[in-house]
């Protein structure tokens, strides 16, 4: 049955003859900003955003889950569950709409209008256009909630028709009155939604003329005028008045659009038609065009032209100078396109002219243009005869200033260096507009001119997508998606590196873009194939000019920055790959933050654009020696080791793990004063952690591979990253074992089994166990033979092996009581209750668990108490003794809230909703839930369906295994 949509208007779906109900406001919503990237992925992130604004709820992701499921439930009923959606599809870390030009009006007004710029012929082309706009039954989307109605997806549209308003309106004066009859009542509706857009009004004001209603043309450019000199203190500008004289027969020529050359504007209160084409006193003004080509392929960015187009001056005449410091960014980011791209779209609203200059701070010459040329340049550009420039550049900047008053002009600098480099070029009164351009952040505009700052990132997926289909053409991106995809992972998703690739391919049309992306793949580590025939399209050129620009102190960290393996790194960690302070390095990476060759996502975090990090391994070659590199890079894996020791260390202080070394000197270890500081650092360097783990087996020495496995184990299982675990001690293993370290590898083998049993995998996890036990053994350390022992107890429960658990229970309490461990054996006594109370033999669990809460008290053992106190809760929820369970429950809940483990947080609220839902506390039961349910989801942990299940369908029984 065929699938209908509808965005140009109401948002609405047809399955067959019959409209679809869309859902709650949400659901609906989310349906709409699909359909605006219908056939393209809209990340999670970017539908959050649409859907909440800046303030998401913690359930955010959640929400966005329930309604796609939602929709696609609505959308095809017959679809099984897990099944493959036709319509909704997974992807690139969002969700695509696939729907075709006759199943959306979107698509289909969007082919007519390409179809009438092809076509040229005026009569067919207005008449496609025509149509296009009958699709329209009012604002894109509207019907939505305001807020979500105003992001940039939807606005993006109401652009769109205008844009194609205009496009009928200019076709139609060549294609004769007939056919500007009928675009008339749509541009009447624009007109009216659009009155200070005075390209538009110019274009009602000829249409209305050509179709024989040049009283009514008059009437509206009389009301345009009082609009702009009543709400924006300005005069209508060159396109109004060259309109106005047309149907006056004041200008003959059609389509004019400036003033003739000597007339002058008319002044307040004062009609265009009034002035004299000419006086004999009058000194003509040049108005300046100096805007570089605007790009034709220009692709993405809206989110950052809908900011930018906030930014322009309001209707308060005496809105001071708007100055866009940071148009800015790494290298090759887009800078200068964004600006030229805007400054064209935005041009007909500064009829005085546009300015343009490059001062190319960052150009490989080095011919920095002055403060003082760029002045004489725009002097010399509106005609200001070399006689009357007086010397000194405060007198010529006054000049600059005098011509720029009560006119509305565009400015444009390009590739400033710093905000002195600009300061005498922005003007002094309010109505002109002036983009900066820089790679270095500009905050002294944003001190002291109150300038707004926008800092360009690379590209979205979808945008590089679109990027390279523009260059490419859509078929030849549709005949390799895969390799599409490799490409713009291998170019970072920057427009330069894109630009070059998509050149290479454009030139060598046989070449398949496979083989252009096996071609990136092997420069790994290198910018070769990024190389251009021109500096400026080159990215290792690019680059060079921002890194020739810094200290030497700045050099050397940004050289020594490529070490890092992970996406982003804290201070403490810069601090140890330059084997200095923390207050020395501090001023180095604000330096190249503001040369934006590193990026700070967040305060004290920095990360760098992976062609940068290639850049800066190429310079660490070339200028370190390989002795200083290997140092630099035994401090960085240091810092983490000891780091992720002390943590671990806090999170568990009773539990047996690997003795370190002392670190190499020049190493910065945090403290950590508690275990919540213990908990953000794991959580906010595990990536940083793991891919060190790899990189030290791939490239170093191995042991601090094994070493960081074994101490980030307990953190991992209890979030259940069990993937990332498994893949972190397969790691381990093999660097253990070619490091011929046994105690590395019974490390590894022990948390490898382990996770083995988490993933379900019981033959492999009975041989690394067994592994472990034996090579334990052979080292003599009994202590790890009782930790193997407990965990293949573990897993033995969760096969219904009860028996076979308790015998490898009693030999690990033996074990135990003959080292002198009393916690240890306190912790495998709460386990043995636990078994029981598998076995059903709950009076037996009462006794274990109370004597090892008992045990646990007295070694100071927060974590052990708080487990054994949550299984002596569950004995009692057994035995029916609900309030004893409750109690039990809630000091447990005490203390792993003190302690910050959240997973064990979890599992025992949701061991308080199922104890208040067998005592028939529904509402209460809920609640536990949904707290426990909010935890697991924020910390990604695969429990969270159970709970899910808990608030959806019947009660559950047995609560998860846990270790």
């Amino acid at each position: 049955m065929r699938t209908r949509f509808a965005v140009l208007g109401p948002v609405r779906a047809w399955r067959g003859d019959t409209e679809l109900a869309l859902g709650p406001p949400k659901q609906r919503a989310l349906l709409a900003l699909l359909l605006t990237e219908a056939g393209h992925p809209v990340a999670v992130h970017e539908i959050v955003d649409a859907l909440w604004g800046q303030d998401p709820p913690d359930s955010a992701v959640n929400v966005v889950q329930r309604h796609v499921g939602a929709l696609r439930r609505l959308l095809e009923p017959e679809l099984p569950a897990g099944g493959q959606s036709r319509w909704l599809v997974r992807g690139s870390g969002g969700y695509r709409l696939e729907v075709g030009p006759d199943d959306l009006d979107l698509l289909r007004f969007r082919a007519l209008r390409q179809q009438a710029a092809r076509d040229g012929q005026p009569p067919t082309a207005t008449g496609l256009l025509i149509e296009a706009l009958a699709m329209w039954r009012g604002p894109a989307a509207s019907g939505i909630a305001p807020e979500a109605r105003s992001h940039p997806a939807f606005t993006a549209l109401d652009d769109e028709h205008l844009a194609a308003v205009k496009e009928a309106a200019e076709l139609a004066l060549e294609a004769g009155p007939g056919l500007g009859a009928r675009v008339l009542v749509t541009l009447r509706q624009a007109a009216a939604q659009h009155p200070l857009d005075e390209g538009l009004q110019a274009r009602l004001i000829l249409v209305l003329a050509a179709t024989g209603h040049q009283a009514e043309a008059l009437d509206v450019h009389r009301t345009v005028r009082t609009r702009l000199a009543d709400e924006l203190g300005v005069q209508p500008g060159p396109e109004l008045q060259a309109a106005l004289q047309r149907v006056l027969g004041h200008t003959r020529t059609p389509g004019a659009v400036t003033p003739s050359r000597g007339a002058r504007p008319a002044g307040p209160g004062e009609d265009a038609e009034e002035v004299p084409a000419s006086e004999p006193d009058a000194v003509a003004t040049i108005r300046p065009a100096q805007l570089p080509v605007d790009l034709p392929a220009f692709t993405g960015r809206r989110n950052e032209l809908a900011h930018v187009q906030e930014l322009l001056p309001g209707s308060d005449a005496s809105t001071p100078t708007v100055v866009i410091s940071a148009i800015g960014g790494m290298a090759g980011v887009g800078k200068t396109t964004l600006a030229v791209h805007w400054a064209h779209s935005v041009a007909d609203r500064f009829p005085d002219g546009q300015l343009y200059v490059n001062l190319r701070a960052f150009h490989p010459s080095g011919s920095i243009m002055s403060a003082a040329e760029a002045i004489r340049s725009f002097l010399d550009a509106f005609g200001v005869p070399g006689q009357r420039i007086p010397a000194g550049l405060d007198a010529q900047a006054a000049l600059y200033r005098s011509l720029l008053a009560d006119r509305r002009v565009l400015i444009v600098l390009d590739n400033a260096r710093d905000t002195e480099h600009v300061r005498p070029l922005l003007p002094g009164a309010p109505g002109c507009l002036v983009l900066v351009t820089s790679r270095n952040q500009l905050y002294g505009l944003v001190a002291g001119e109150g300038a707004h700052s926008l800092t360009l990132d690379v590209l979205t997926e979808a945008e590089a997508r679109a990027f390279l289909s523009r260059r490419l053409g859509a078929q030849r991106i549709a005949d390799e998606p895969d390799a599409v995809t490799e490409l713009i992972t291998l170019c970072g998703r920057l427009p330069l590196a894109l630009a070059v690739v998509s050149a290479r391919a454009v030139v060598n049309p046989a070449f398949p873009l496979a083989s252009i992306a096996a071609e990136l793949s092997d420069s790994e580590d290198s910018l070769d194939a990024f190389a251009g025939e021109s500096p400026a399209t080159d990215a290792r050129s690019a680059f060079s000019w921002s890194y020739q620009l810094l200290s030497p102190a700045a050099a050397r960290v940004f050289r020594l920055f490529a070490l890092h393996p992970g996406p982003d790194c804290s201070l403490a960690a810069v601090a140890s790959l330059a084997g200095q302070r923390v207050g020395q390095v501090r001023p180095v990476m604000a330096e190249l933050a503001r040369a934006h060759l590193i990026s700070e996502p967040l305060p004290g975090r920095y990360g760098c654009h992976e062609l940068l990090r290639a850049y800066a391994a190429e310079l660490a070659r070339a200028h370190d020696s390989a002795q200083e590199l290997d140092a630099a890079g035994r401090r960085m894996l240091d810092h983490y080791l000891h780091t992720a020791h002390a943590a671990d260390s806090l999170l568990m202080p009773s539990r047996d793990r690997v003795q370190l070394r002392p670190h190499t000197p020049g190493v910065t270890v945090p403290r950590l004063p508690d275990q919540a500081a213990a908990v953000d650092w794991l959580e906010t360097n595990r990536s940083a952690v793991l891919a060190a783990i790899e990189q030290d087996a791939r490239h170093g020495g191995g042991e601090h591979s094994w070493q960081l496995a074994s101490v980030l184990e307990l953190y991992l299982d209890r979030n259940g990253r069990w993937p990332e675990q498994l893949d972190a001690q397969t790691t381990a293993v093999e660097a253990a074992r070619r490091l011929g370290d046994i105690p590395g590898q019974a490390f590894a083998h022990l948390a490898l089994g382990f996770v083995s049993g988490r993933l379900d995998r019981p033959d492999e996890a009975d041989a690394h166990l067994s592994r472990a036990l034996e090579l334990f053994g052979e080292i003599g350390d009994p202590a790890g033979r009782s930790r193997t022992l407990r965990r293949l107890a573990f897993l033995a429960n969760g096969r219904g092996r009860h028996e076979a658990a308790l015998g490898h229970y009693a030999e690990a309490s033996a074990l135990c009581r003959a080292a002198g461990r009393r916690n240890d054996e306190a912790g495998i006594a709460n386990e043995v209750g636990w078994t029981y109370i598998l076995m059903g033999k709950y009076e037996d669990a009462l006794s274990e668990c109370g004597r090892a809460v008992a045990a646990h008290r007295e070694t100071g053992d927060r974590n052990g108490e708080a487990a054994a106190l949550d299984s002596l809760g569950y004995a009692h929820h057994h035995l029916h003794d609900h309030e004893r369970a409750l109690e039990c429950y809630e000091q447990a809940l005490r203390l792993y809230r003190e302690i910050r483990d959240r997973y064990l947080e979890a599992d025992t609220l949701v061991h308080i909703g199922d104890t208040h839902r067998a005592g028939h506390q529904d509402t209460r039961a809920a609640l536990a839930w949904r707290a426990a349910l909010g935890i697991l989801d924020e910390i990604g942990h695969p429990d969270a369906e159970q709970v899910r299940h808990r608030l959806t369908g019947p009660a559950e029984s047995e609560r998860p295994s846990r270790q």
